[in-house]
């Protein structure tokens, strides 16, 4: 289709505020393999920026918490609600810490990488080694017709759809239905999807070793904190948090894949230089909406070397 044709001729997809704008690929520009030389020079983390950014993001998340916990304490309780808003932001950008721990980017040691990781999936609810290994899955399997179903979310080809039953295609517009997908989502997510290895993964005794690790972790913190602030005080504070936290997450997510004209492929001519600059979203937000997002936005760089530390992503494009 004349959509097909202009998508293979498309380079990075930008979404702004006001819509999908198309950046062209001139002709003569380095091709996708040439840039992930060319992006090298920019993956080297820098050990005190890494604190640093550690220190900027934890800080402001621990102190909004305090402080939707003293709303509940001085009888204003209702305050929280709005408290939970940058609250959530601040615990997306934590995860986001996290996600680049995965990637093995944010430090120089495998270790400080993965105990960091590790330590933030209890805040986030997230079991580290287990996305870690799913995550690598979809950055080498994003775009890839014939290897979809790890890390990703559900999507059908328009033939798969028609193929399926009445039942199925219902069942497939309510799982796509934004009431679904960003409301029930984060529930399911964060209350089951993370809590116990699911699918063909459920029979490997390794599996279970991280939900079950972050659990534990998981469990002493929430005992911890019940007692210090009171079990009702402290679920009115932390689900709105992490509910706000798990919409903002997915639709993230979605949006970094899920737009018109991006790239699907089958195994025979699928690759993941295409894949990355064809099928991930360039999403443009206001400055500081990209700094709480730490910068995720720039999603073609991202899954085009996915060793750049997010922080150095905006130098990219300056240069």
């Amino acid at each position: 289709s004349s959509a097909n044709s202009y998508k293979r001729r498309s380079g990075c997809f930008l979404f702004g505020l006001k819509g999908v704008v198309l950046n062209k690929i001139e002709s003569g520009a380095p091709t996708a393999m040439e840039w992930v030389g060319i992006l090298s020079r920019y993956r080297d983390p820098s050990l005190w920026r890494s604190v640093f950014e550690i220190v900027v993001t934890a800080l402001p998340f621990l102190a909004l918490w305090a402080l939707a916990w003293a709303a509940w304490y001085f009888g204003h309780g209702w305050i929280s609600f709005f408290i939970a808003v940058p609250a959530g932001a601040f615990l997306v950008r934590l995860f986001m810490i996290q996600h680049d721990c995965g990637h093995g980017s944010f430090f120089k040691h495998r270790a400080l990488n993965d105990w960091t990781g590790r330590v933030i999936g209890v805040v986030t609810l997230t079991p580290y080694d287990t996305w870690k290994r799913a995550h690598a899955i979809h950055h080498g399997t994003s775009g890839n017709l014939d290897k979809r179903g790890t890390g990703d979310l559900d999507t059908l080809t328009v033939r798969e759809y028609c193929a399926l039953p009445l039942m199925g295609r219902l069942r497939y517009r309510l799982y796509r239905n934004p009431l679904v997908l960003f409301g029930l989502g984060p529930i399911y997510m964060f209350m089951l999807r993370h809590r116990l290895p699911l699918g063909w993964t459920i029979l490997q005794w390794r599996a279970w070793i991280s939900p079950m690790a972050t659990n534990a972790a998981l469990a002493a913190v929430i005992v911890g904190m019940m007692w210090l602030v009171g079990w009702k005080v402290f679920l009115l504070v932390q689900i709105p948090i992490t509910l706000i936290a798990g919409v903002i997450g997915i639709w993230l997510f979605f949006i970094q894949h899920q737009f018109e004209g991006t790239f699907w492929a089958s195994e025979g001519s699928w690759n993941i230089q295409d894949a990355a600059l064809q099928g991930s979203s360039y999403y443009v937000l206001p400055k500081p909406l990209a700094w709480l997002t730490a910068h995720i936005g720039i999603h073609h760089v991202h899954h085009l070397h996915s060793r750049i530390p997010y922080y150095r992503l905006p130098q990219v494009l300056r240069d």
